[in-house]
């Protein structure tokens, strides 16, 4: 035996009856001629294969099985309209969640920005940001714990998408009293081998662009740091120098620090914007996706 089915508008006049208690006051409640209410009502309970209501002359009463099914009948039409007021609210970005997994350099220096703008035009959105390193930000994606990512992996992928995002090309950090700092020729591998360096942890992206264009030149390590900020200390105490990116130059803006560009073949990161291949994003995070590749750096 088939289930019976339920439609909305049956179970409003049931409801509008079973408050009203009178067909007539009940169809006028659901802008109804008195003939197709009764014809829902007999519909409805022809489904079920139960009388709902007794009738009379005079009254309309629940039978026994009529009130049993009015508190469910209740339930039901709560749940569809909480779901319907969400799926609203989605739809004009009033509520709903987006998340972006991006590398720590951007989501520091160019993110704020752009999330500024974001919150302003839509403030009932949640957000939730990962900052973490490209290998992460894709596990992220590919596990559905975020809409999608900004790293410095091509993830063409089945299951994953990748497109070019921005470029970002490198620069050297050193003391503003530094003999490079007063260099006037172009800078090479060899004139950086020359003194002590900072390197990055050799997970991120910044160190493996580096040692594939420095390649085969070997670098005077001094120490390895996870952080950008720890990079940007130890230049400052006069440690060593470093070599960054452009969009992580914003740590680097401090008294007795000076950065120039470098221009040494195939150092320029791409970034790129990872999603899951073949699914729509939600109406939230399509509005941020369109966003951050309007603002892109």
């Amino acid at each position: 035996m088939s289930a019976p089915h339920l439609s909305s508008r049956q179970l409003d006049a049931f409801l509008a009856l079973a408050e009203q208690r009178s067909f007539t006051r009940a169809a006028t409640l659901c802008h109804l001629s008195q003939p197709a209410f009764s014809a829902l009502i007999r519909a409805l309970e022809d489904d079920l294969g139960l009388r709902l209501f007794d009738r009379s002359t005079r009254h309309v009463d629940l039978t026994p099985e009529g009130q049993n099914f009015l508190e469910s009948a209740r339930r039901i039409r709560a749940e569809i309209t909480s779901a319907l007021a969400a799926v609203r609210s989605a739809a004009t970005l009033q509520r709903g969640r987006v998340a972006v997994a991006l590398l720590p350099s951007l989501a520091a220096g160019w993110l704020p920005g752009v999330l500024a703008q974001y919150r302003t035009a839509h403030p009932g959105i949640e957000i939730d940001i990962a900052d973490v390193l490209s290998e992460p930000c894709i596990d992220r994606v590919a596990s559905g714990h975020a809409d999608f990512a900004l790293a410095a992996i091509r993830a063409d992928t089945p299951a994953l998408q990748a497109e070019p995002f921005c470029s970002d090309n490198f620069y050297l950090v050193c003391p503003a009293d530094h003999p490079l700092a007063r260099r006037r020729k172009a800078i090479t591998a060899q004139d950086l081998a020359a003194w002590p360096f900072i390197h990055l942890a050799r997970t991120s992206s910044v160190r493996q662009y580096l040692e594939a264009a420095l390649h085969p030149q070997a670098m005077h390590t001094l120490m390895e740091v996870e952080q950008l900020a720890t990079v940007m200390g130890m230049v400052r105490a006069g440690l060593g120098i470093s070599v960054v990116p452009a969009l992580t130059l914003f740590h680097f803006d401090q008294p007795g620090l000076v950065t120039r560009p470098l221009s040494l073949p195939g150092l320029t990161r791409q970034i790129y914007l990872v999603r899951r291949r073949d699914e729509s994003l939600s109406v939230a995070a399509q509005a941020l996706y369109a966003l951050v590749m309007a603002q892109r750096p």
